[in-house]
Order: C-alpha cells, then sequence, then structure tokens
C-alpha cells in the first residue's frame, strides 16, 4: 500500500498546534472608537477564534499589547475538542505563572516540551501532573477558579462539557497509571505506518523531500533535516537536553475517537494529531530579529527549534512585564514609558479574559442577542473553514474583519487541491457577508477580509448552498475505513505551491501496516461529540 500524494491524511483528525505563524490580533482588528460615548471608559476588542488551538495569536496579542492604547480584550474561544480547551488552560496556566514559582528558561522550556514533544523530561511531566491535578479540582467549582484563574470563563460551556474537561485533566494528573494508558511511541509509530503505507522503510527519504521540496519552498528553510527527522520518527521536536531524558508520554496529546471494533462502536484514545508538518511554523520560521533569520553559505544560521527558543523566551518575558499582579491583586501598579515619555499604566490581567464556548456552537451563536454583531475580529483556522456561514457572519459587527488560516503549510496536498480550497475561502468569505479587503499585501498563510459598515445580516436561499464543507476532493480519507472518525475536520490549503515533482522513491519490501489498536481500558474524555 502507498498512501497517495494529497491524502491529507498526515494532518489528522485534531490539531495540537498551529499551521501559521502567531499572529497579533489588535494588529488585524479595526480601530477601536469610543469617542461617541457620554462617559470616558475604556474602549474594548471582542475578537471570536475558532480552532485557534494552541494559544499563540492570544499569546502575541497579549505580549503586544503594551505597544498599542489600552484596551479591554475579551477573547472567545471555539474548539472542536475539550482536549484543545484543556491545553489552552495549562499553556496560560504556564505563562501567567509566579517568576517565583519557574524562571523564564524553565518557563519556555516547559512550554515547548508541553506543546510540541510527543515524549517529556520526568520533571517536566511532573509538572503537568501538579498542574492537571489543581486544574481538575478548579473546573467542578467556579468560585474558586474565578479566584484563581480570574482571566479564564468556563460559563458557557454546558455542565458535561464541564465534567468532560474534568475527566481530561484527570487523566492528565495520573487517574489512569501505567505506561500502557497513553503508550505514546507505539502509537505514534503505529500511526507514521498507515500514513506512510509501504514508504515506511523509506520514510528518512519521504522525510527529507517533504521538508526540503514543499516545506522549504514554502518559506519554512529554517527548519533544519536533523530536527525534521527526528520529529518525524519520534514525536520530539524540541530536544533541550540529551535525548535519554524524553522518555515519558506526553499526555496532553491524548484524545479520543469511536472505532469500529468486531462490528460496535468502542472508545478509545490514542493520538490522531499532526504527523507530517510539526510544530516548529508557529514560533520558528519568523522572527523580529533579523539576526535570527541570517544566512550563510546559503545555509541559515540557527535551526528552527532555536528561533522557537529565543521567540518563546522573549514572548513569556513580554507578558510577564505586564500580565501579572506580583504584590497587589487586581490592582498592579506597573507603568511603561510610551512615545513622549510620559508614563502610561501598563495593562493588567483584568484588560483580558478568555471565554471558552461549547462544542459546535458555531452555527447557533447568531441566536444569542449577546453575540449578535458582537465581534470586531474573526479568526477561522484552515481546519474550521466549513463552518464560516451567514449565521457566524452575523456575529461580526459591521466594519469588522476577517481572518483565514491557509494550510500554506500542509505538506500533502496536490495543487489543485490546494487551488480549490483557496477558492473555497473566498466564497465561503463572501456568502457570509465578507469582501476582499483593499491595499492588503497579498498572502499565502492568511486571507484577509472585512464586513462593510452598511451590511446587513440575511439568509437569501442562494447563500444557504454555500455554507457546506469544502469540496469532496479536499476531504481527506479515513486512515483505515474500518475504524470511521467522528466528526472530522477537513483540512485546506496554500494560496500558491511549486508544482508537484515526482514522488520520492520506495523500497521493494512492503511492511504490512500495523492497525490503530484501541486501548481496552480507555474511554474517550470526550462526551457527545
Amino acid at each position: 500500500m502507498t498512501t497517495p500524494a494529497g491524502s491529507g491524511a498526515g494532518f489528522g483528525s485534531v490539531s495540537w498546534w498551529g499551521l501559521s505563524p502567531a499572529l497579533d490580533l489588535q494588529a488585524e482588528s479595526p480601530p477601536v472608537d469610543s469617542r461617541g460615548d457620554t462617559e470616558p471608559r475604556t474602549p474594548e476588542l471582542d475578537v471570536l477564534l475558532l480552532g485557534s488551538v494552541d494559544g499563540r495569536h492570544l499569546l502575541r496579542t497579549l505580549a503586544r499589547a503594551a505597544l498599542w492604547p489600552s484596551k479591554r480584550l475579551h477573547f472567545f474561544v471555539l474548539e472542536n475538542n475539550l482536549e484543545a480547551v484543556a491545553r489552552h488552560m495549562l499553556i496560560f496556566s504556564l505563562a501567567l505563572e509566579e517568576p517565583e514559582k519557574m524562571g523564564l528558561q524553565g518557563q519556555s522550556e516547559t512550554f515547548l516540551e508541553v506543546w510540541g514533544n510527543a515524549l517529556l523530561r520526568p520533571q517536566v511531566a511532573a509538572f503537568v501532573r501538579a498542574q492537571a491535578n489543581r486544574l481538575a479540582h478548579l473546573v467542578p467549582e467556579p468560585d474558586r477558579l474565578a479566584e484563581q484563574l480570574p482571566w479564564l470563563s468556563l460559563d458557557a460551556l454546558k455542565f458535561r462539557e464541564r465534567d468532560a474537561l474534568e475527566a481530561v485533566f484527570r487523566f492528565w494528573a495520573g487517574g489512569e497509571k501505567g505506561p500502557e494508558a497513553f503508550p505514546m511511541s507505539r502509537l505514534w509509530d503505529s500511526r507514521l505506518r498507515h500514513y506512510l503505507g509501504s514508504r515506511y522503510d523509506a520514510r528518512r527519504g519521504v522525510s527529507d523531500w517533504d521538508l526540503h521540496m514543499k516545506l522549504h519552498d514554502r518559506g519554512a528553510r529554517v527548519i533544519h533535516t536533523r530536527e525534521f527527522r527526528r520529529w518525524r520518527d519520534t514525536g520530539v521536536a524540541f530536544e533541550l537536553r540529551d535525548s535519554s531524558a524524553y522518555h515519558v508520554p506526553n499526555r496532553t496529546l491524548a484524545s479520543g475517537r469511536l472505532l469500529s471494533h468486531h462490528g460496535e462502536r468502542v472508545a478509545a484514545r490514542g493520538y490522531w494529531g499532526d504527523i507530517a508538518t510539526g510544530p516548529f511554523v508557529a514560533f520558528g520560521i519568523e522572527a523580529d530579529d533579523d539576526s535570527l533569520l541570517r544566512t550563510s553559505n546559503g545555509q541559515p544560521v540557527k535551526t528552527a527549534g532555536e528561533i522557537t527558543q529565543h521567540n518563546v523566551t522573549e514572548l513569556f518575558r513580554e507578558v510577564a512585564a505586564w500580565g501579572r499582579p506580583r504584590n497587589t491583586l487586581g490592582h498592579p501598579k506597573q507603568v511603561h514609558q510610551d512615545g513622549d515619555g510620559s508614563p502610561e499604566p501598563a495593562p493588567a490581567p483584568e484588560f483580558f479574559n478568555v471565554h471558552f464556548l461549547p462544542l459546535g456552537s458555531a452555527q447557533t451563536l447568531h441566536h444569542r442577542t449577546c453575540y449578535k454583531e458582537r465581534f470586531q475580529l474573526l479568526y477561522v483556522a484552515c481546519g474550521m473553514v466549513h463552518l464560516l456561514s451567514p449565521d457566524l457572519g452575523a456575529c461580526v459587527a459591521p466594519g469588522g474583519r476577517l481572518v483565514v488560516e491557509l494550510a500554506r503549510y500542509l505538506v500533502d496536498l496536490r495543487q489543485e487541491q490546494l487551488q480549490g480550497f483557496a477558492t473555497r475561502v473566498g466564497e465561503l468569505a463572501q456568502a457570509a457577508g465578507f469582501t476582499p479587503r483593499p491595499q492588503t499585501r497579498p498572502s499565502e498563510t492568511f486571507a484577509r477580509f472585512y464586513k462593510a459598515p452598511d451590511s446587513a445580516y440575511h439568509r437569501p436561499d442562494a447563500a444557504v448552498g454555500s455554507v457546506t464543507p469544502p469540496p469532496e476532493v479536499l476531504v481527506p480519507p479515513l486512515e483505515d475505513q474500518g475504524q470511521p472518525l467522528e466528526r472530522r475536520t477537513p483540512p485546506s490549503g496554500p494560496l500558491k505551491q511549486p508544482p508537484e515533482s515526482p514522488a520520492p522513491p520506495t523500497e521493494n519490501q512492503t511492511p504490512k501496516p500495523e492497525s490503530l489498536t484501541p486501548l481496552p481500558v480507555a474511554r474517550s474524555p470526550i462526551s457527545d461529540l
């Protein structure tokens, strides 16, 4: 068996990291003007994010908040699985950790391992267990949650979703002990065998092909061959210590899925995420410091891992500079200097909050008055583009903006699929009431639109047909037809890609792919997906 190029199977059914660099959401939003108010007040910016998965956009926005006029930032996050919600909570808890408890270097290294590695060091795994145990006790107690994590709101989640979220944290905390509870190395190899098929024995050549002929050509030249091979083989993207130190499975990458076993639907836990592109794109291919992107003899001086570590460290440094109260609870007195040298109050934690919305609520938000024409910015990840509809567009205020992530760095889609997806994004955005933004530089990574100020919500019959998911060609086949996936999210592609070259050579020997065996002791922590 040879997996056909362009199947999209490497994208997986669950996203754990983004396929685009982190954005400053304030730079993407329209100006917020409160001069018409009778009483002076702090302007508010409401942002709705579909499928942001790893919090990179939120963290970069908070890190850059001091560069913008003071605003209250309200992030409304909608994911398609509760494990992604749990990872959001863990990542933000780590980003806002007290400096007295964890230094900046330990903070950034812990983030990189939890976020992008399939295997962890024992001390990092112990941190995850401790934080998960804490969050598991806070989720069912709203008062304590509001007191200890004032930036977080789970009020919109259903009760069964909160119960399932608590179950996720309890699994992370070691509720099911032993390596067989989540044998990450075996699951990773099994997934890789299904993805590569008869190319498995030539996986090193396939890895080099995907990196040099696709990712490098699309702008990710800083990803080094050695680090990309290591990630493809083991799932360890960021090796900050000796390789022997990474042996504890990263339970935060586990998710539930319904499989067919002897004609019955059974819940299984496994790894269903990305095995094709890797977590290098989000923080590792762009940098504010141009020296990090310097080349010597045509080769980048820094690797994507080194750039990622630098960017994440600086991001946490900037967040800590304003976003964490030290000796005062609720009213920090930190200040920074603005352009003319006069002091200006630095943003406080009360100036941002993160609201998690119920799973599958994208098409019903417009029924609630509180969301009607509320958001100044709508962000849609490439895996959730099929949810872009007139109903969702009705939640964006006139003059608001739309940013759609294009899967420029999704390596296994054909050229015609990429072009079809780019066209489909424009069609869905237009049907939802958006127009391409004028005077914006063309981008192969994001598509940008705006909602005309005089637009009004309406649903003509012609628009109803346009809210269907992307064309069939963009929907990847299931990895195993005998094991169907529930609520699969189709991937997408970039606007441009070099023409496909011949496929890399394969070995004569064709290994028999291993099936993704469901774990008999595992029960999906997801409820009613």
